[in-house]
């Protein structure tokens, strides 16, 4: 079986990190490439490192252009994505869509409103195939049907494999949790912004979306209650840093009465043992954004800060591979009965 695929914004971070994965992939051909501003040139322009595709014409980002294929990657800024979606759903009912953007991960229409503004464009399988459910079941096991998935935002992924494992086993308090996220510059993707430009951000390190404002607070708190139907808050604060890839996630939370610190680590251990794409690493050894570079992997730490009374759960993550790319090209491979690995690596690059 070989799936023909398009992808939309393919001139974007987001889009040519998809392209990256699938070059690499044994099962599928790349179709029609899209975009909107840039639509007429050649993809080298845009992407001079993907050159098989160098040549490639990057097509107006149009109903037409997308339907017909097997897989439709929708790589579009938040609030783009829902109305082509609807539209490819009627014109191309037989292929399977994946969302990078924020539209369809949300369940909550009431949080949508209040995050991103505007109607909510509805509700698609979460593609996060690691994400710890009740009973001990993980959401691979709904990603096998799918045929619409949303994929996670990337500071909710690293925050969501750092603190899972405590919340599903009873370990902390799901209203006391703490994120401090250092994030690279392309998670804000590849638009003009003055605060973006190189002599701003080097040599400095900023926060945004401070305040609980940040549109990825109420996706974390849906992903953490799935496991035990608990009331979620958390405190959420992300911070530029003069890199241009990953995230360091260092998450904090108050033991829960009662909770036996020696304990702390087994938890961590059973969630992810037998994962492929999330690690928890070896005691005293600590989580680095360069070691998951080009890697769809999240290397995990846990401990327990006993004068605090507070565990500290620090993940890495790139947040263009299993931060996005990653997480898409994973979650296709389950809705197509493909091998979840195929076409990503565990290797990162270095240095």
């Amino acid at each position: 079986m070989t799936l023909r695929i398009a992808v939309s914004g393919c001139t974007g971070y987001a889009g040519g990190e998809v392209l990256r994965l699938l070059l690499q992939h044994p099962g599928v051909t790349i179709g029609n490439l899209t975009a909107k501003s840039s639509a007429g040139s050649k993809l080298g322009q845009h992407q001079p490192h993907l050159l098989p595709l160098a040549d490639a014409d990057v097509l107006d980002t149009t109903v037409d252009s997308l339907a017909g294929h097997d897989v439709i990657v929708l790589a579009l800024p938040h609030g783009t994505s829902g109305e082509i979606a609807a539209q490819l759903a009627e014109a191309s009912p037989d292929s399977m869509l994946i969302d990078l953007g924020a539209d369809h991960r949300l369940e909550s229409a009431e949080a949508w409103t209040t995050y991103y503004g505007g109607e909510h464009p509805g509700t698609w399988t979460y593609g996060m195939p690691e994400l710890l459910l009740a009973e001990g079941a993980k959401q691979r096991d709904h990603l096998r049907t799918a045929t619409r998935i949303a994929v996670p935002g990337c500071n909710v992924t690293a925050v969501t494999f750092a603190l899972a494992p405590g919340i599903a086993a009873g370990l902390i308090e799901p209203t006391d949790l703490v994120a401090v996220l250092a994030n690279g510059v392309s998670g804000a993707g590849k638009s003009l912004k003055p605060h973006l430009l190189a002599s701003e951000i080097h040599g400095s390190a900023s926060p945004y979306g401070v305040g609980g404002v940040h549109r990825h607070i109420p996706e974390i708190e849906q992903n953490l209650g799935k496991s035990r139907g608990d009331q979620i808050r958390i405190s959420f604060t992300p911070t530029l840093v003069p890199m241009a890839r990953g995230i360091l996630a260092t998450c904090t939370a108050r033991l829960a009465p009662g909770t036996d610190p020696a304990t702390i680590r087994e938890a961590w251990q059973q969630a992810y043992a037998h994962e492929a794409f999330v690690h928890l690493l070896p005691e005293g050894q600590w989580p680095s954004t360069a070691a998951t570079l080009g890697a769809n992997t999240a290397l995990v730490q846990v401990t327990v800060d006993q004068r605090a009374e507070r565990l500290v759960a620090i993940c890495a993550i790139d947040n263009l591979v299993k931060g996005t790319a990653g997480a898409a090209v994973q979650s296709m491979n389950l809705a197509r009965g493909l091998p979840e690995h195929t076409g990503l690596t565990t290797i990162g690059v270095a240095p």
